[in-house]
């Protein structure tokens, strides 16, 4: 066993730069167990001599009752393997060339050790008899062996090989390998038979994530996963791993990538602003009822079809004038489309209105109103109420008494005291102009006192 031992440490520092495999996956294999000489084969001058007694154990084989091999290999690829295999054993059986037709001798040469190193190249026949468990192999090589203190030479080897693999990492292997010496002389050093037996321990493969797929075919490496996703995780068992999962903690098909339609509407869930109301993609998985475009849950009237810019709901008409109140410029007074849902001025109206206006008194001389003025002032203001989107001209006259530029500027200030009015009044100055007009618009004789005072006048007229 001390010669082992001495081996043992010789084959580790070999296997820093020597290789013979089993797979890729566990690149690294170690093999030990017990080894027999058999030197007959030499013996023997004819094939049929060499082989007949090819396990005949009991009378040629040379066997130690301890471990007496050790093999260290790694996959080199393409079913190639390649090792060192370090043995010993006890020569206490040696076949002697047979005389004639006589039998062969078995002599005990004296217990001399025999030790052998020894490099092979392996390949296996695995992946050639499909299958997973049984693999046989051929292998070559060459090394050197001594025998006892004088006997040591080179061989040049080959041989068979048979491994049962219990698991993926354990197997049973036997191997037999024929020893031819490079020594002439048979007394110099026999060739032989030398066979293997024992156990096989594959290792060096490396799992990350101790899924059980190696690293090198795991691609996902960190992460444990499954088998039929190369080692990547599928956290929501959907069957899209989680990588290419864009929920990958949430069920969902393939066609949404992963994540899941809870309402059937054809928009994934993180997609989908209603994930629990079936409703349109143009509105992002929500329902619009009324189809007016505007999401139920944001319509204020979700039953009734309406624009968005009144939250879903139909623009009112307060004055029923069919002028929406939107675009209604008088919304609380029915009026015209023509007119943008105002009334419109009517010919009566302006009558009415110049009614009045011809009853204004004024001071004489003056742009001041005369006490009973005021009631028709205020009569004005109303008519001109009715009618808040319409504009008006307020125009003043003079009679031919005094001068022209005398009369001209007391019918512009008589004109501006009525629009003052009016505008002190509530109607809006926007709507209104004034303007004087002098004596030069006379609408009667200015040689008779009532054709004067016919003259002497306020009218009111429709801006368009």
């Amino acid at each position: 066993m001390k010669h082992l031992n001495k081996l043992f440490v010789a084959l580790v520092m070999l296997a820093g730069f020597s290789s013979q495999a089993q797979d890729s996956n566990n690149p690294w294999a170690i093999s030990f167990g017990a080894n027999a000489v058999d030197t007959r084969i030499s013996a023997a001058s004819k094939l049929e001599d060499q082989l007949s007694q090819f396990f005949n154990a009991k009378d040629n084989w040379n066997i130690t009752n301890s471990v007496s091999y050790l093999s260290v290999s790694k996959y080199v690829g393409s079913n190639f393997s390649f090792g060192v295999t370090g043995s010993v054993n006890r020569i206490t059986r040696y076949v002697l060339p047979r005389v004639g037709e006589g039998p062969y001798t078995v002599v005990n040469p004296g217990d001399k050790n025999y030790y052998a190193a020894d490099a092979v190249i392996n390949y296996s026949l695995m992946n050639l008899i499909k299958s997973k468990t049984i693999e046989p192999s051929i292998h070559i090589g060459g090394g050197y062996t001594w025998i006892g203190d004088e006997l040591h030479a080179g061989t040049l080897n080959g041989g068979l090989g048979l491994t049962y693999w219990f698991t993926e990492m354990i197997g049973l292997s036997w191997r037999s390998t024929y020893k031819q010496s490079f020594e002439d002389v048979r007394e110099d050093m026999p060739s032989h038979m030398q066979h293997f037996a024992g156990l096989t321990f594959k290792f060096g493969g490396k799992d990350t994530d101790g899924d059980g797929i190696y690293d090198k075919d795991d691609a996902c490496p960190e992460v444990a996963g499954l088998k039929q996703f190369n080692g990547c995780p599928d956290t929501d068992a959907d069957g899209i791993t989680d990588a290419a999962d864009a929920c990958p903690e949430v069920a969902g098909p393939a066609e949404f990538n992963g994540c899941p339609d809870t309402d059937g509407d054809g928009i994934a869930d993180k997609d989908d602003a209603c994930p629990d109301v079936a409703g349109l993609k143009s509105l992002g998985g929500c329902p619009d009822t009324d189809g007016d475009g505007v999401t139920d849950k944001s319509d204020k009237c979700p039953d009734v079809k309406g624009p968005k810019e009144n939250g879903g709901c139909p623009w009112p008409d307060r004055d029923g004038d069919k002028v929406l109140d939107k675009d209604d410029k008088c919304p609380d007074v029915a009026g015209t489309v023509a007119n943008n849902g105002c009334p419109e001025v009517t010919e009566e109206a302006i009558k009415r209105l110049n009614d009045y206006a011809k009853t204004i008194l004024f001071d004489s001389g003056k742009a001041s109103f005369k006490q009973q003025t005021y009631p028709v002032l205020q009569a004005i203001t109303a008519i001109l109420k009715e009618y808040p989107n319409s504009n008006f001209s307020i125009e003043g006259h003079t009679d031919s008494d005094g001068t022209d530029a005398a009369n001209q500027k007391l019918s512009e200030d008589r004109a501006a005291a009525v629009k003052n009015y009016l505008i002190e009044s509530g109607i809006a100055s926007s709507r209104l102009a004034s303007a004087g007009f002098g004596e030069s618009k006379p609408i009667d004789s200015n040689k008779t006192k009532a054709g004067k005072a016919n003259n002497r006048r306020v009218e009111v007229k429709l801006v368009k």
